[in-house]
C-alpha cells in the first residue's frame, strides 16, 4: 500500500473519486494505485501529483509501493 499517497490525499481531504477525477483517470485506477497494485504511467503519475500537489517522481522510488516490493522479493 502506498500510505504516502494516502495520507496526501487525505491530507487535500478528498475522496478516490475527487482525486480520480481531478487526475483524468478511473477512480478504479486511483484506488490500484493508491493500493499500490499499479504503478501509473508517467503520464497518469503527473497528473496525480499535480491534483495533490507533489513531484510525481516519487511514485519511481523504491519504497513507493510495497506490494510491489514484495511480489518482486518473491519472484527473486
Amino acid at each position: 500500500m502506498r500510505n504516502w499517497l494516502k495520507e496526501m490525499r487525505n491530507q487535500r481531504r478528498l475522496t478516490h473519486f475527487e482525486v480520480a477525477t481531478l487526475s483524468g483517470i478511473s477512480r478504479s485506477h486511483y484506488t490500484h494505485i493508491e493500493k499500490g497494485n499499479k504503478t501509473p504511467s508517467v503520464e497518469v503519475a503527473k497528473s496525480i501529483a499535480k491534483t495533490l500537489k507533489f513531484d510525481w517522481v516519487i511514485f519511481f522510488e523504491n519504497k513507493s509501493s510495497q506490494k510491489e516490493q514484495i511480489d518482486k522479493e518473491l519472484i527473486s
